[in-house]
């Protein structure tokens, strides 16, 4: 077969800002973005629409456009059968969400990525889907061309059962989330996720669940806050505390952490944390950072705390963009093949470090062991560092120095090799999550350049990606694009909150505000309650979607939850209380049937209930600012700390009437009950001690 002459040089990707997408403009497919032309074209020459769905950092989204998108003759085949349309799930997690869930329900199994999608012009509707498929037959799964010929001939040929298929698929979405109402809200989801949480979790490895093993912050999270709820009792839940730290612990020791520049790969391949798949995501680093920082404030332990300050240095040293926005993601592939830049040969490792030197280096990161990955050797911890010492005749503090000059010498030899590519466009949601996890880090590790980096990637995204009273959700090249989606809101909302916590701006308030009154008015079912995960003026899609789960992030529906219960009561808003708990009702079914499922919605659901312990500190900025230093260290995960200065303009009335009364003035509140004026730190110490939080 000869290459097709009417293929572009280059397709009409050429044109987007995506770096995934731009990867594919000089494909010999004729791909063109989802947009109004392509959809018409379909439609006018009545092709069916090949849609492959990828990221910049997907593995196998790689393998399979090397072996298919760049082949020639299979791409002829696709420009003359269909019309192929390329996103990218993290510019158009929207369309993501309704294809996996299409892919789900066609061929009942997962989806993932590459989602490779084929749908019926006339109105976007999927009729055969799968993920990556080979460029010969392999594994049980056919060779690609031959597919793609076998769909154009059933498309051609069946087209009454594609639209019978259609109904099918839209009575299945419409069951996807039915509706809440009529129930009362109790615990029951918390302890159902409690015990869900110690029946899956590995008392060896820690993690939840099998390999492949993700990190599942929010589940991380939800054991510390489960131990420090009933520490204060008779029987604190140890057991949830070892869950939590046995984690962070074996996955700070695996090879899903850098041991070199810091931050997590996206999950392990193994149950030992040892192999990882060695893209790193930012949505992932953030939340991460924050349990770490968490984990180090609640147990003191010296690991957590330099993982998580290493990890935010790495955040900030190769993810931030100029300006102060945070960029996407790092390949999980260079120079061809995954991994490559992250491994080591033993005898190059021990040609880099001083001879006194290597031996206490390789038996710390197990280069005196048989090689893990591909002949090769990727780092993970292996000797305790306690035994080293005495192994080797050193004080604990000498074998440290000397681990850590191997550390630097061996990171700055990788730095020399063909890097990761990066994603570099600045998405809106990630950056959310991202600045909570700073602003958390910067009071947990006492390092106030965490929170300079969260307040700047504020202004970035006030700056680049608020335009005309409405987000945007990806900014990259000067170019805004996209109408944001409810994680969009929820995400950035939530890290606000979090930064007013650590430096008090009237403007970052008012932005918060904003973000929930858009959200309310553009994303809230007014009929079934909870939200969708697109605005009421968003593009005609086969399925809005609303979603309680949380998958790769926490759910937007419990992020959103919680913060409206926070910040209701923090401003004395019923509004954002009634709708936090219009959002419970509607996932209440989904909360108790799989609440390991649903961790941030059990989250809000906590909130909800157990009224966040709210400290309001009014006074000159510097002292107040003292106060809520002195009271952030230690672990209150239900605790809200303002400190406001008596100067903050543009207070809202809730605020505004917390006075100064002569000095430093403490208001102590729980619901909508807040305690008499407390001027002496250490009485509102006493007062925080007495009370749960």
């Amino acid at each position: 077969m000869q290459p097709d002459p009417s293929a572009p040089a280059r397709n009409r990707l050429s044109l987007e800002t995506s770096p995934y997408l731009l990867q594919h403009a000089d494909n010999p497919v004729n791909w063109q973005p989802w947009d109004a032309e392509a959809l018409a074209t379909a439609k006018a020459q009545d092709k069916p629409i090949l849609l492959s769905i990828g990221y910049s950092a997907c593995h196998w989204c790689h393998v399979m456009a090397h072996e298919s998108f760049e082949n020639p003759a299979i791409a002829q085949v696709m420009n003359e059968l269909f019309i192929n349309i390329k996103v990218d799930r993290e510019e158009r997690p929207d369309l993501d969400k309704i294809y996996q869930i299409a892919q789900q329900m066609i061929a009942q199994r997962s989806g993932g990525w590459p989602l490779t999608m084929f749908l019926n012009p006339e109105d976007q509707s999927p009729f055969f889907g799968g993920t990556y498929f080979p460029d010969v037959a392999r594994h049980g799964m056919p060779a690609f061309p031959d597919l793609l010929r076998r769909v154009a001939e059933y498309f051609r040929t069946n087209r009454e059962q594609i639209r019978d298929q259609k109904s099918q698929i839209e009575a299945a979405f419409a069951q996807l989330t039915p509706p809440g109402g009529g129930v009362v809200l109790d615990d029951t989801p918390l302890h159902g996720l409690r015990a869900a949480l110690a029946s899956s979790f590995d008392s060896t490895w820690g993690g939840f669940g099998r390999a492949p093993k993700f990190p599942h912050p929010a589940s991380i999270e939800q054991c510390l806050r489960a131990w420090h709820r009933t520490s204060a009792g008779l029987e604190p839940d140890l057991q949830a505390l070892y869950m939590a730290s046995l984690t962070l612990t074996r996955m700070a020791e695996g090879g899903i952490y850098d041991h070199l520049a810091g931050g997590f790969s996206r999950y392990s391949v193994d149950d030992h944390w040892m192999i990882p798949h060695f893209e790193k995501m930012l949505y992932d680093n953030g939340p991460l950072l924050a349990n770490y920082a968490q984990a180090s404030l609640a147990t003191g332990e010296a690991l957590f705390t330099r993982v998580a300050t290493e990890t935010a240095d790495w955040i900030l040293r190769e993810m931030r963009a100029p300006g102060g926005g945070f960029y996407s993601a790092l390949d999980a592939d260079s120079d061809g093949h995954e991994g490559t830049f992250y491994v080591w040969d033993a005898q190059a490792v021990k040609a880099l470090l001083d001879s006194t030197e290597y031996p206490l280096f390789a038996r710390r990161f197990g280069l005196d062991l048989a090689p893990n990955f591909e002949e090769a050797w990727h780092l993970r911890i292996c000797q305790p560092l306690d035994s080293l010492a005495a192994e080797f005749g050193l004080t604990a503090e000498q074998a440290v120095a000397s681990i850590d000059r191997s550390r630097q010498t061996l990171l700055l030899a990788r730095e020399l090799r063909e890097r990761p590519g990066r994603d570099d466009k600045i998405l809106t949601a990630w950056n959310g999550l991202t600045i909570k996890a700073l602003a958390i880090a910067a009071q947990a590790l006492q390092r106030p350049a965490l929170a300079d980096a969260a307040t700047a990637a504020v202004d970035y995204i006030r700056t680049h990606l608020w335009q005309n009273g409405r987000l945007l959700a990806t900014y990259k090249d000067g170019r805004a694009r996209f109408n944001a989606y409810l994680d969009d809101y929820a995400f950035l909302a939530d890290g606000l909150l979090e930064l007013l916590q650590v430096r008090w701006r009237s403007e970052d308030l008012h932005f918060l505000i904003q973000l929930l009154e858009v959200m309310l008015q553009q994303f809230e079912d007014p009929q079934d309650h909870g939200f969708f995960f697109t605005s009421a003026d968003h593009e005609p899609l086969l399925h809005r979607s609303k979603s309680f789960a949380d998958d790769a992030m926490p759910a937007g529906n419990g992020v959103a939850a919680s913060v409206l219960c926070k910040t209701g009561y923090l401003l004395g808003e019923l509004r954002y209380l009634d709708a936090a708990e219009r959002t419970l009702m509607a996932a209440w079914t989904a909360l108790q049937r799989f609440p390991q499922g649903h961790v941030s919605l059990i989250t809000a659901l906590e909130d909800f209930l157990h009224s966040n312990q709210i400290v309001i500190i009014r006074g000159e900025a510097q002292e107040a600012q003292r106060w809520a230093q002195q009271l952030s260290r230690v672990y209150a995960p239900r605790r809200l700390l303002f400190a406001i200065p008596t100067d903050a303009p543009d207070l809202p009335d809730a605020l505004a009437d917390k006075r100064v009364l002569g000095l430093t003035t403490a208001y102590l509140c729980a619901g909508m009950t807040c305690s008499a004026p407390i001027n002496d730190l250490s009485e509102l110490a006493r007062a925080l001690q007495q009370s749960a939080a």
